[in-house]
């Protein structure tokens, strides 16, 4: 009996540990780069943008263009991109 709650916890903890691990590419992208965002911008539009639905301005394609922003890219057609 006390075995068998040892393995349930054991599998318990590796499932949390695995869950929060990263794949192979994000671990390149964070090697790659010395912070987690590339400036405040970035910062500022990754919170912004947490939810499902993605609020995208010209202005945040040409400030990710100039300060390089890196990770998972936000994709949105052109209809969808605000012009404020």
């Amino acid at each position: 009996m006390r075995s068998d709650r040892r393995s349930v916890l054991l599998a318990g903890l590796v499932l949390l540990v695995t869950a929060g691990c990263a794949t192979r590419e994000e671990w390149a992208t964070w090697a790659a780069h010395p912070a987690h965002f590339a400036s405040g911008d970035h910062l500022i539009f990754s919170v912004r943008n947490a939810e499902d639905a993605p609020r995208v301005t010209r202005e945040d394609l040409g400030r990710a263009r100039e300060e390089g922003w890196w990770g998972k890219a936000v994709t949105v057609t052109q209809g969808e991109i605000l012009e404020r």
